[in-house]
């Protein structure tokens, strides 16, 4: 009893050590982030960029990060003699990334309208709009044609504030929610993938981005003539972070009066849409008083706990559904899994190992978007959004039902094959043997690591933005960017840890009762 509870108080002084360096390490890191963004002598320059929005930043086909804003990062860079270093990032999560000093900048065709007092911004260089892409072969052909239909833009994006934001006009509000919905994803390669199956009917995006992908993508689509909005590109530094920001202009500046910012915007096929001028103007008094600014008084800060559990509830209701549709299709199907995997019938046996090794051997992301976009590439079908809920539901429990498969064969492999003889003797039929002596003690023996399964769903569950489904955190991680706040990541965290909780105690409490020997 003794050595139980030293035990116990052993692995508990772990857990709060553990937890107590990650606080620290949080702590450091924050307050060397702020320490290392005033550094003069600093020789390396960090740029935040989101690596799927060409032409501003992406990733080529040689697995390089060009684009326009990471070319003129990079003459900045040489100029100044420092080292450029292209850091990808959770557009979701960019604030966090710049408060936390893992990135100088923000610098990736970066929208200064409605942020204007959140980041010391450069000066202007781009002008920029919010259209709209559709099929070529659509039947819509103006703004108005949107009524009723399905528009999809990039989360924590311009497009989506151009509807939705504080700031935006009461044409686009009215139009917005003319739609039958607006829904938002990661990225633009999730969004073409949704307009191409068929799932949304229409792309709310950058102009300069929109030209791009359009012309990469042939003439399968095209442009509405109408902007929804229009708005102008900086780079934003931190805020309060004018030093940094002077030192960038200055040689901005210098680019465009000798004729290299110009020659930049030209290869990237942008030079209608560059506005900056060759001089810093001379009024630069809004600028100067922002070092005066403390940081913003974002909604998130004045919002308690319990409010941001309340507008991460209806995430956790949609967490929850997959986690138990999961359940409820996926050990079923294991189980018929296991029959086929454990058959005589060598043919049938060797297709129920190859599907169990492609589940257990590829990303259950890449199995989502399998599930979700296979039906229109591979037989021509269009779907709607709904389908995503089933692509989700399908692509869990096709993945689980392998595992659970496994795990079932190797609880039935654990009884002894004496008792299936010793049932056979006594007239037991094979239906009757498995059901009456092999499946009790099968569930005894699977119940660990059906444990450890079931508690990985439970995490596995977030996976679902994959498919620009909104379960608890892709809801937080939303909330979190609007906010420009963590906190909503850490009440998502909650949610999961008390949620595994409460399956493994009740995981616990079914194990203690079938040991009834003990």
């Amino acid at each position: 009893m003794t050595n139980s509870r030293t035990k116990r108080y052993f692995i508990g002084s772990i857990c709060m050590l553990l937890l107590l360096s990650l606080f620290m390490g949080m702590t450091l890191t924050l307050s060397s982030g702020e320490v290392y963004a005033e550094n003069e002598s600093k020789k390396t320059f960090t740029v935040g960029f989101d690596a799927s929005f060409p032409p501003y930043g992406y990733r080529d086909e040689n697995g390089e990060y060009v684009g326009f804003d990471l070319d003129l990062a990079e003459e900045v860079c040489t100029r100044k003699g420092w080292t450029l270093k292209k850091q990808p990032i959770d557009w979701d999560s960019k604030d966090m990334e710049l408060d936390s000093g893992a990135i100088d900048c923000i610098w990736n065709g970066f929208t200064i309208n409605g942020r204007e007092n959140d980041y010391t911004w450069s000066e202007p260089y781009v002008d920029n709009s919010q259209v709209v892409i559709v099929k070529a072969d659509s039947k819509i052909k103006s703004l108005s044609d949107l009524k009723g239909k399905t528009v999809v833009v990039q989360a924590d994006s311009s497009a989506l504030a151009a509807f939705t934001g504080d700031d935006a006009t009461e044409e686009n509000k009215s139009l917005a929610k003319s739609f039958k919905e607006l829904q938002q994803v990661s990225d633009y390669n999730s969004a073409f993938l949704n307009l191409e199956s068929g799932m949304v009917d229409a792309i709310c995006m950058d102009i300069g981005v929109a030209s791009y992908q359009v012309k990469q993508r042939g003439e399968k689509y095209i442009i509405l003539s109408e902007e929804v909005s229009s708005e102008q590109y900086g780079v934003g530094f931190k805020l309060g972070n004018t030093a940094l920001r002077d030192e960038v202009m200055e040689v901005l500046y210098a680019m465009k009066a000798d004729g290299k910012f110009d020659e930049i915007a030209k290869k990237w096929e942008l030079e209608t849409a560059v506005c900056l001028k060759a001089a810093a103007p001379k009024e630069t008094t809004a600028d100067e008083s922002q070092p005066e600014k403390t940081a913003p008084a974002q909604s998130a800060t004045h919002m308690s706990v319990g409010q941001i559990a309340l507008d991460l509830l209806g995430g956790m209701g949609a967490t929850l559904l997959i986690f138990c549709l999961t359940l409820i299709f996926a050990l079923p199907l294991g189980l018929i899994l296991t029959f086929i995997r454990m058959t005589k019938i060598k043919v049938i046996q060797l297709l129920a190992k190859f599907y169990i090794s492609v589940m257990r051997g590829t990303p259950l992301m890449l199995q989502l978007l399998v599930v979700c976009y296979g039906p229109h590439y591979v037989f021509g079908l269009n779907t709607d959004s709904s389908f995503r809920f089933y692509a989700v539901i399908i692509g869990f429990s096709l993945n689980y039902a392998a595992y659970f498969a496994e795990i079932f064969r190797a609880g039935i492999q654990a009884v002894p094959i004496g008792q299936r003889e010793a049932a056979s003797v006594l007239g037991y039929s094979r239906g009757q043997t498995f059901r009456k002596i092999v499946f009790p003690q099968m569930v005894k023996n699977i119940l660990p690591p059906m444990t450890n399964e079931v508690i990985t769903l439970v995490k596995d569950t977030s996976l679902a933005f994959a498919l620009a489904y909104t379960e608890v955190f892709t809801l937080a991680k939303q909330i979190a960017a609007a906010e420009a706040n963590i906190m909503p990541l850490f009440v998502a965290g909650v949610f999961y840890y008390v949620f595994n909780l409460l399956v493994a105690f009740i995981m616990g409490r079914i194990e203690k009762k079938l040991n009834y020997y003990h």
